[in-house]
């Protein structure tokens, strides 16, 4: 099998760091799904409107090429503990893909790029090659009663954010919701838990720097 992009994803995120470990973990977070010339007929997307979520199969376009093990330390798991590759999500993959559900805000047909899927809840740097685009499907997706393993024992909560508003005002309008919910999800490794640490993210367009310490992320630079 070879495959091959029909698309690249344009985001807020130029590098990994920041963005979020799931797809859906921050809703508010806009995408826009761009095919390649040959994938634009318009006739290829007939009906997906009918569709409120898309799977998007995708590649780890970041990660050094051959790079896997068997066995990996999950986030979740504060990076101490090592679970079976096949047993995670970890990006370091025999084939370095990536499955994730997002919600279709819409199809932008105008444009010479067009027709452009509008998505949000995205987890993916800016430029991931898409390889792949399906419905969601409720009925046959959703497993009522479904296990999630290590994911079960280790509860998620998000943090509290302390950004001035003078701070959040030098990020675009359309994107601040998204900003705080990023930070609210901590975008720290697990590993990490030193509250002096000063830590920098790009994001639409701006730098954001934080510092995370007793629950609380506390924004303390944006340069635009």
């Amino acid at each position: 099998m070879e495959l091959r992009p029909i698309a690249h994803i344009r985001t807020g995120f130029p590098e990994k760091f920041g963005i979020p470990r799931q797809s859906g973990v921050v809703k508010e977070l806009r995408g826009r799904v761009v095919f390649g010339p040959e994938f634009r007929a318009r006739e290829a997307f007939r009906g997906i409107e009918g569709f409120s979520h898309l799977w998007l199969l995708w590649g780890f376009s970041k990660n050094p090429p051959g790079k896997w093990s068997p066995t990996v330390r999950p986030p979740r798991l504060g990076g101490n503990r090592r679970v079976g590759v096949f047993a995670s999500r970890s990006p370091f993959r025999p084939n370095p893909l990536g499955l994730s559900c997002v919600e279709l805000c819409g199809v932008d047909y105008e444009g010479p790029e067009g027709p452009v899927l509008v998505v949000k809840g995205a987890d993916m740097a800016d430029g991931t090659p898409i390889y792949d685009v399906k419905p969601y499907l409720p009925g046959a997706d959703s497993i009522e009663g479904a296990r999630g393993g290590f994911t079960d024992q280790e509860p998620w909560e998000p943090l509290e954010v302390d950004c001035p508003p003078e701070l959040l005002n030098k990020v675009p309008p359309g994107d601040r919701e998204a900003l705080l919910a990023v930070l609210a999800a901590d975008p720290r490794p697990h590993y990490h838990r030193d509250p002096e640490r000063v830590y920098g993210m790009g994001f639409a367009g701006v730098q954001v720097r934080f510092t995370v310490g007793e629950g609380r992320v506390r924004v303390v630079e944006i340069v635009q």
